[in-house]
Parts: C-alpha cells; sequence; structure tokens
C-alpha cells in the first residue's frame, strides 16, 4: 500500500511537472511570435474605419458609487470606432444610478422595445445622454439578480454589435483595449469566438479622468500576491495553452465574445458560481457539435487593471466562490471529459480541468498526510526528502520570476528594475504564505459545494484608486 501511494504521489508530481515545462516553452514561443508579427491592423484604421467590427461593452455595476464616475470616463476613452458602453446598474442601494444621471446628464427612454433572448431579471428603466459627447453611453437599472451573470445577460438582451466586451464597471482599461482585442478575430483563419489579455490590480495605481496615469507596485502584500499570481496565471499559463488553442477561461474582467455564439448557447449562467469559465465551455461545445472551426486567443498585454481584494477575509471569500465554481463546472460538464467528439475540450481542456486543477489541492492534502505518515515511522530519506523539496521550491520561483521579469521586458508597467525585484522577492515566500490560504479556500469551497450550502455574494467595498489631487493634498 505505502509503495502504491509512493508510485501515485510521484506519479501525479511528475506528470504536472511535464505539463508546466511544456507550458513554459510553448508560451515563450506563442510570446515571441506575437512580438515578432506585431499588429496586422493599425490602431489608427481600427480608430477611424467604419468597417471595424462592432463591439458592445457590457459592465455591470452594483453599489459601485465610489469608483463609477472614473471607471465609466475610462470606458468613454478608449480608441475605436464602433463601440457601445452599456452599463447594468444591478438593483444598487447606493448613490451609483443617482451619480450616472448627474455627472452623463442622463434622460430615461421611455418607449424602447426590449427583446430577451437570454434569462435575466427584468429591465426597469434605459437611460441615455442628451450630450452628445457621451452618445455611446446607455445605463439600464434593473431588478437585482444576485450574481454577475444576469446582468450581463440583460446588457446582451439590449447590445447592438456582434463582439461582446464582458468587463467590470470598477476596473479600469487601456486605451487600446478594443483594438488589441479585435486584432486575433481579424487576423485568424478560424472563427475567434473569445479573446482575452492579461489583468493586473489596479489598487495602487494612481488613476486621472479614467486613465491610468502611473503603474504602482501594491502596497498592500494581499494584493501583491493577487499581482503576481495575475501575471503568472496569464503570460505563462493562459499564453501556453492559447498556442494548442485549449484555453478554459477567459477572465469575467476583460473577455471579447461572439455575441452570435454567447447567445445560441443562451447566454451566462446564472447559477453557476464561475460563469466566466461555464460559458466558454459551453460556447467551445457548441463550436464541437455543429462543427465550427473555432479558436479562443490570449494577447500577453495587460489591458485591464481591476480593483482586488485588500483583505483576507474578502479574498477567502472570492477564492471559495472560485472552487465551488470549479466543482459545479466538472459535475455538469462530466461528459466532455475524455470525450473525444470534442477535440481537443473532451481531449484537453477538461481533463487538466479535472486532474490537475480540480484533484490538486485534494491530492496536496493527502500527499501532506502521507508526508507526516512516513516521518512519524521513520520511512522517509531526509537527504533524498531535502533535495526533492528543494528542487520544487526552485522550479515554482523560477516560473514564477520568469513570468514577472518576462512581462517587465515586454511592457515595461513599472518605473524601475527595483519594483520588478520587489515583486519577485514575494515569489520566495508564496509557497509558505499564499499557496496554503488557495489550497484551503478551494478545499473548503468543495466542502460546502458537496453539503449544498447556498452561497452568498458578499459584497467587495471599493476605495478606489489614487489620484493626482490626493497626492497634492
Amino acid at each position: 500500500m505505502i509503495h502504491t501511494l509512493e508510485y501515485f504521489f510521484g506519479s501525479y508530481s511528475l506528470a504536472l511537472f511535464i505539463v508546466y515545462v511544456v507550458l513554459f516553452v510553448s508560451s515563450l514561443i506563442a510570446i515571441l511570435k506575437f512580438i515578432s508579427i506585431g499588429r496586422y491592423w493599425s490602431d489608427s484604421k481600427l480608430r477611424q474605419s467604419d468597417n471595424a467590427p462592432g463591439i458592445s461593452i457590457i459592465a455591470a455595476a452594483f453599489n459601485e458609487s465610489v469608483t463609477i464616475i472614473d471607471n465609466v470616463r475610462s470606458l468613454l476613452t478608449l480608441h475605436y470606432s464602433r463601440y457601445e458602453i452599456i452599463v447594468v446598474d444591478d438593483g444598487s442601494t447606493d448613490n451609483t444610478l443617482e451619480k450616472l444621471i448627474k455627472e452623463f446628464e442622463l434622460v430615461e427612454i421611455p418607449e424602447y422595445y426590449i427583446e430577451y433572448k437570454v434569462i435575466s431579471s427584468p429591465i426597469l428603466r434605459i437611460y441615455r445622454s442628451t450630450n452628445i459627447s457621451f452618445r455611446k453611453l446607455t445605463i439600464i437599472t434593473k431588478i437585482n439578480g444576485g450574481c454577475k451573470a444576469d446582468a450581463v445577460n440583460a446588457g446582451l438582451n439590449v447590445a447592438i454589435f456582434p463582439y461582446i466586451l464582458n468587463t467590470d464597471v470598477d476596473s479600469v482599461l487601456a486605451s487600446q483595449t478594443l483594438s488589441d482585442l479585435i486584432q486575433p478575430v481579424l487576423s485568424s483563419r478560424k472563427r475567434v469566438i473569445a479573446v482575452g489579455a492579461t489583468l493586473r490590480m489596479s489598487n495602487s495605481c494612481i488613476v486621472e479622468s479614467g486613465k491610468i496615469e502611473k503603474i504602482n507596485l501594491p502596497s498592500n502584500y494581499v494584493v501583491r500576491f493577487q499581482e503576481m499570481e495575475y501575471i503568472r496565471a496569464y503570460l505563462f499559463g493562459k499564453m501556453g495553452w492559447s498556442s494548442f488553442n485549449a484555453v478554459s477561461n477567459v477572465s469575467g474582467g476583460l473577455g471579447l465574445f461572439d455575441k452570435e455564439i454567447l447567445l445560441k448557447t443562451g447566454g451566462y449562467d446564472i447559477k453557476s458560481l464561475g460563469e466566466d469559465m461555464e460559458i466558454l465551455i459551453r460556447m467551445c461545445a457548441y463550436c464541437c457539435e455543429e462543427k465550427i472551426d473555432y479558436a479562443v486567443k490570449y494577447i500577453p498585454k495587460t489591458l485591464c487593471w481591476t480593483e482586488g481584494p485588500d483583505n483576507l477575509k474578502t479574498f477567502v471569500r472570492q477564492r471559495i466562490r472560485w472552487s465551488r465554481g470549479l466543482f459545479q463546472i466538472i459535475k455538469d460538464h462530466r461528459r466532455l471529459i475524455f470525450n473525444a467528439k470534442y477535440k481537443k475540450l473532451g481531449t484537453v481542456v477538461m481533463p487538466y480541468n479535472l486532474l490537475f486543477e480540480f484533484f490538486a489541492p485534494i491530492v496536496e492534502l493527502l500527499g501532506l498526510i502521507f508526508f507526516i505518515f512516513m516521518a512519524s515511522i521513520g520511512a522517509i530519506n531526509w537527504d533524498m526528502a531535502a533535495l526533492i523539496l528543494l528542487m520544487v521550491y526552485s522550479f515554482s520561483v523560477f516560473m514564477t520570476t520568469y513570468s514577472i521579469l518576462l512581462d517587465h521586458l515586454i511592457s515595461k508597467y513599472y518605473d524601475n528594475w527595483f519594483e520588478v525585484g520587489r515583486l519577485c522577492m514575494i515569489a520566495f515566500f508564496e509557497p509558505f504564505i499564499y499557496h496554503p490560504i488557495i489550497v484551503f479556500c478551494s478545499l473548503k469551497g468543495y466542502v460546502q459545494e458537496l453539503r449544498g450550502k447556498k452561497h452568498v455574494w458578499g459584497e467587495m467595498v471599493r476605495k478606489g484608486t489614487v489620484k493626482k489631487a490626493e497626492l497634492i493634498d
């Protein structure tokens, strides 16, 4: 029994190591290819052309009064010719709507026909501006649906353009976001059904009139760990999977989607706690069933800055929800796992999600228990154990620092190498501090899902980004 468990844990670790090495090589190749090719279409052409694919930006808002004006202004300054902004006020109980009405000179549109193409809570009112400067802006107010998916579905029922950009209203987007995200759509031979890009933390950044003026390393360590995790996940993980056309998730914080496919799959699942991952899996499955030659793309650029949880309580609640969402996806879409009918989705994406995402925290816990048991009976070769642990630790630190350094070499978001070094330093502490919290959240989420505990969507209090005026004061 002991030898069987040794072989199991050894084989699992080796398989995971091989996957990471493959992703490391493929992500590097994909990034170098992206840099060498450059842009197929210039930003200026996409900014001016009336033939550019139209994009509807949908941003859900619930009690966002602290940041709502700056974030909507950020959306209004995007460099693109054909787009609209749909802000969905999901039954806010603060003065979010009042602020929007006053700032953007909104009036209610009394006669507006809504065709409910996908399920959402009823839309109560729709507003547009009397000021031509804000002609791209539409505000929806609706009955609170209890989740972001319901709010996005409401926006889908109003959107007029063939592509949807799903983002959070607390996010700040780079001015070239739309032109960058549409590039893979225009250049691919396949039908690109979704495009994603890197997200970063906006908590310590300086923002003025909805634009990022200065990117600072997060001062809060809970946020700094998230910054590190996001850079690694996007540059190393998702860019690697993108090269195989096997991306499993496009973030709900920033994702461009083919509206036709999105609507034909029924829109976002309002019961899912991992709606961003669930919708992409459903879209890919639909394409396989309809024999549509599709692709999901990622680009190695930071186009979105979002306010991350800055305290442990809120962070843990978020990650528990994510783990429950993964559990639901594995359960609801189990028919896809190892199903060759669904091509890479069935033979690569879903098996990886099951074996190395869902089971990983369980295997880690069992491995720790097995290690303690073996130590208690004196069955551990401590020299060999120390060597293996050092190798695993070194590999973990290397992959993280590699991602951070590569990100800085590509884009130089931070002012100097000192800040880059400070971010790299926390990679040395991640295995002892941050990673155990992630494992705990995953396991707790699984337990809650097995027990059928009702999930309550907690509200993250927005503190907003730093402004120049605040620095002067």
